[in-house]
């Protein structure tokens, strides 16, 4: 633990709200905090706590345990040289000492959605869409808090001092000192109250309270912290941070200090704070977990004698699992389940979660989060398109996206292959069949079925509407305007799915409706078989794979990308078995590496091997050759279809030692670089990065 170890812990509630930082304890990002509160969940994140700065006197020395860049250059205090320990699970856990004493500091940060005492079966509030319960319903309670527990031990009485570093700043901004910006704390017994007032306007409230010492007011700015990655990121990477004063414990060796954060104004009557609070907060989010994914609790000692019978019990699935759980939360503008993109700096998007759902939902059979997502994402659907991204407050959300309707397809068939619930299709087929006549008329960005050949087109400068959706100066870096190859493979499975279930539908309602929906299936097949014929335009012998894009004026664009494997790793696929084998040859030599696919062919003379520099040199690299780790499952999906008696030319160690043991400990980053050691990149705690591993590392 000598060394400046910059690997990132993340804790969540499950309303957007985060703490994280690096195992060091040094703040090396913008988005380092003990609590970023989502006021709007899961929106409008906001610093209010940084960290509690800590330093330990013992028989008359003073020891900073706390670890700061400065804009100086210089790193001060040094208490990483203290650290003899760290530990992620099952929560964040550092061990400063010396050779007479020894300082541990734990966080936990409790589940923030407290179910309401009515609306149905325990749980049902997190993982339905409000649109199936009852009008009467009461909305949940949101609760923001973190505890942090100290524990001392020593031959000697020590002398704790935490001088809080708190903010009022949006998660994406540093904060800087300024006459307009004032914190205001009125002192209660064990308790300090806490407002920002900016400009004569109130920030957000909250309180910390302690089961013992004594607070000392003691206003005071601490200039220039300095953040080292914002400084390779190209962004701004200095931040002044308010110290409204600081507390002093005394503690007797073997004694614990318990403190709270949470956000809000004191309650009249709290319940009592106390050392076995955390404790009880650890036990209460291992028996929700243990709840949703049906694993047994046990402790270590068991776990030792009785080592786990099945895979699914296993450590690692479990905490995959547990990672996987971190981006399912509450939006309060929808009263309901949404998934997180990534974090730190991502928000909920529509064609994240429908790619994400089958790992996080389906595989642990969390059916009624799948239900009340897909329920969701249907009701919001409008001229034929679903929502990629939804507003923070109020308002209509943002359809710019091509993809995501057709996911949606993809994704209910998927949910009812593994349900059978036949009801659920009939409530939501005629949404389907709004996105297939939307398609087929055209809709927004010039979206439409081109009648020649009916293969999906569409045509909308300055946007990108595809999954490669990178934008600089108002121009996309992979426009794909016309005919790209993994959208009409949706397409296509989208019209076996239409066919399938209205043959399905026919055969459950009465005659009149029966002999329509007959026909209707009848039609979507021939179509399908239409669609089939044509995504022969796709193949480009020459390269023995499948061209990326047929373009506005019918060229054909060669690149080497891995929307040819998307193409592939549909439910129903409308390549042969020969093309696909070559497709994967040619995807295995030059887009698969150890960590999921590259997003374009190294040989390419577009190929950017490094994600890196300032915002738009990395955004022109997004999809220029950067690797993308979920897109593994699409790789995984078409190699069992087109090889299934050959192994499959992947080993899973790399990643889950990245997993387990790299960047975000416990979750997988969002992209790395394209170029080997294949450097972890973007988000360091990706959704659909952890959702495909999910889905498909128990068949491995």
């Amino acid at each position: 633990m000598a060394d400046l170890d910059q690997r990132e812990w993340l804790l969540t509630n499950g309303l957007g709200s985060f703490a994280s930082g690096t195992v060091s304890d040094v703040r090396t990002r913008t988005y380092h905090g003990w609590l970023f509160a989502a006021t709007n969940p899961p929106s409008e994140r906001t610093l209010l706590l940084s960290h509690l700065e800590a330093s330990l006197e013992v028989q008359g020395k003073v020891v900073a345990l706390g670890t700061n860049y400065w804009g100086s250059g210089r790193i001060e205090p040094t208490g990483y040289q203290l650290l003899r320990s760290f530990d992620i699970n099952p929560v964040p856990k550092w061990i400063w000492g010396d050779d007479n004493w020894q300082l541990s500091r734990q966080l936990v940060m409790p589940y923030g959605l407290v179910e309401p005492e009515k609306g149905g079966e325990k749980g049902a509030f997190s993982f339905l869409s409000p649109l199936s319960l009852p009008s009467s319903t009461p909305h949940p309670t949101l609760c923001h808090r973190l505890l942090i527990q100290y524990r001392y031990e020593g031959t000697e009485v020590g002398i704790l001092r935490l001088r809080l570093l708190i903010g009022d700043r949006d998660f994406h901004h540093q904060q800087s000192a300024s006459p307009e910006l004032h914190f205001s704390q009125v002192l209660l017994p064990q308790q300090v109250c806490l407002q920002a007032i900016i400009g004569g306007r109130f920030g957000t409230p909250w309180h910390l309270r302690w089961t013992q010492g004594d607070y000392q007011p003691d206003g005071v700015w601490y200039w220039d912290y300095r953040l080292p990655e914002e400084t390779q990121r190209g962004l701004g990477d200095r931040e002044d941070l308010y110290s409204p004063g600081y507390l002093i414990v005394t503690l007797k060796p073997g004694d614990v200090v318990t403190l709270e954060v949470r956000v809000g104004f004191p309650e009249p009557h709290p319940d009592l704070l106390s050392c076995e609070t955390f404790t009880e907060a650890i036990e209460a989010e291992e028996e929700r977990l243990s709840q949703i994914f049906g694993w047994e609790r046990r402790d270590e000692g068991d776990r030792k004698e009785n080592p786990p019978l099945s895979y699914a019990q296993s450590p690692i699935w479990q905490q995959l699992l547990k990672a996987s759980d971190r981006f399912v939360v509450y939006r309060a503008s929808i009263t309901g389940p949404t998934v997180i993109a990534g974090y730190h700096w991502f928000n909920d998007w529509g064609r994240d979660t429908l790619i994400a759902l089958p790992g996080l939902a389906l595989v642990p059979q969390r059916v009624e989060l799948a239900k009340g997502l897909l329920r969701t994402f249907g009701y919001y659907c409008r001229q034929g398109l679903i929502p990629n991204v939804f507003p923070d407050v109020g308002g209509e959300p943002f359809y710019n996206s091509i993809d995501a309707a057709l996911l949606w397809i993809e994704t209910l068939g998927l949910y009812l292959e593994a349900t059978q619930d036949w009801q659920f299709l009939a409530e939501q087929f005629p949404v389907v069949q709004q996105i297939h006549k939307a398609f087929v008329g055209g809709t927004r960005y010039n979206i439409h079925v081109d009648a020649t050949d009916w293969l999906v087109s569409w045509n909308a400068r300055n946007v990108a509407l595809t999954w490669m959706d990178a934008v600089v100066g108002g121009e996309p870096v992979t426009p794909r305007l016309g005919k790209p190859v993994e959208i009409n493979a949706l397409w296509y499975s989208a019209l076996c799915w239409l066919s399938q279930w209205a043959e399905r539908l026919s055969q459950i309602q009465d005659s009149n409706s029966s002999e329509r929906l007959a026909k209707q299936a009848q039609r979507y097949a021939q179509q399908a078989q239409q669609v089939q014929v044509s995504l022969q335009k796709f193949w480009n012998p020459k390269l023995c794979y499948l061209y990326d894009t047929i373009e506005l004026d019918d060229r054909r664009n060669c690149q080497i990308r891995p929307n040819a494997v998307l193409a592939l790793s549909l439910h129903h696929c409308g390549f042969p078995q020969e093309q696909g084998r070559q497709v994967l040859t040619v995807a295995t030599s030059s887009l698969l590496t150890p960590y999921g696919l590259r997003s374009l062919d190294p040989a390419d003379p577009q190929y950017i091997g490094k994600y890196q520099g300032t915002p738009e040199e990395r955004d022109r690299a997004y999809h220029q050759g950067t690797v993308w780790s979920w897109l593994i499952g699409a790789f995984i999906r078409a190699w069992e279809r087109f090889y299934p008696e050959e192994p499959l030319p992947f080993d899973w160690q790399p990643l889950l030692e990245h997993f387990l043991h790299d960047a975000c400990l416990g979750s997988i980053s969002e992209i790395f670089d394209g170029d080997a050691p294949h450097q972890p990149k973007g988000a360091i705690a990706q959704a659909w990065s952890v959702a495909e591993v999910i889905r498909y590392l128990p068949k491995s």
